[in-house]
């Protein structure tokens, strides 16, 4: 009797014990090839809604791909609803296929968005939500400020390029292969004409293999700079000082073409949005590192954006 009352004693204590979370998670399909996860505040009114749109690659609606595990839209996601904010992170279409083994070779970045907006119009026709916002992450930048445009209130860039796509490939060509410039240039005007070329040199073959040649062509007819222009929301642009993939100089671009929009460049901040305080090894393992917590000064600014 005595064992029993103390085990009973226990579950007593450890049910206490366990931390309440101030949001619910729902999983939510919003149509066969989009899946992703709602975290909604524990509150009585209609909370803000922010939408996290992934970056490059078969990324996962946490943030993840591969064997890299940085779990930074998740923690993302997590943080700002446990500031009152629900959010919405979803899978690319493309991780879905991986899993299924029917993945589409003509995928192309007009598919990113449009799966954007059938996000967007989703949660706007529940009409459960105040106001909605658009967060891009890196590629989901371009993506989620052509998808805002006449459906959200507001629109946050993290890490997003300011130029073309291939302005910037030309750039990190020259900048860590430059004897492979000529080559680029050549091979990137052939994808801006829309057409493809198997005339390239062995050791670019990861940038324009013949399969992503049509998605990169696509890719690159959209101009940043030329885009957020056409957005009358408010606008928030961050980038972080330490991010190896998207300069400040990209954030700054954005900047200079709408005024009126907020940036904030944040001090040690990386591409997976963590605080670094070393050098180029620290911040290259961080991506696989999901123990590390995000830039409090990156919370802190979204949320007062968004509140």
């Amino acid at each position: 009797m005595k064992n029993i009352i103390c085990l009973l004693l226990g579950f007593s204590l450890f049910g206490f014990s366990q931390e309440t979370k101030p949001y619910k998670t729902e999983e939510i399909a919003i149509n066969k090839l989009i899946d992703g996860t709602l975290l909604l505040p524990n509150t009585s009114s209609k909370p803000n809604l922010a939408i996290i749109i992934a970056g490059s690659g078969p990324t996962d609606r946490d943030g993840n791909q591969n064997f890299l595990i940085s779990n930074t839209l998740k923690k993302l996601a997590t943080n700002l609803s446990n500031n009152g904010i629900a959010t919405f992170r979803y899978d690319k279409r493309i991780v879905k296929q991986i899993r299924k083994g029917n993945v589409d070779k003509n995928i192309s970045f007009d598919d990113f968005i449009m799966d954007a907006v059938s996000v967007i119009d989703y949660f706007k026709k529940t009409k459960q939500y105040h106001k909605i916002y658009i967060i891009g992450h890196s590629q989901g930048s371009l993506v989620g400020l052509l998808a805002a445009k006449d459906k959200a209130d507001g629109f946050i860039s993290l890490a997003g390029a300011g130029q073309t796509i291939d302005a910037v490939l030309y750039e990190q060509v020259e900048k860590t292969a430059p004897m492979f410039s000529k080559d680029t240039k050549r091979v990137l005007s052939i994808l801006k004409e829309g057409k493809t070329t198997t005339d390239y040199p062995p050791a670019l073959t990861s940038l324009f293999s013949i399969d992503i040649q049509p998605f990169m062509s696509n890719w690159m007819k959209y101009d940043p700079q030329e885009e957020i222009k056409k957005l009358k929301m408010p606008i928030l642009i961050i980038n972080g000082t330490k991010d190896l993939q998207v300069s400040e100089a990209e954030a700054e671009l954005l900047k200079n073409a709408v005024p009126d929009a907020t940036l904030v460049v944040i001090d040690k901040m990386n591409h997976v949005l963590v605080p670094i305080e070393g050098g180029d090894l620290e911040n290259s393992k961080s991506y696989n590192e999901a123990y590390r917590k995000l830039s409090p000064e990156l919370i802190k600014s979204i949320t007062r954006f968004i509140n």
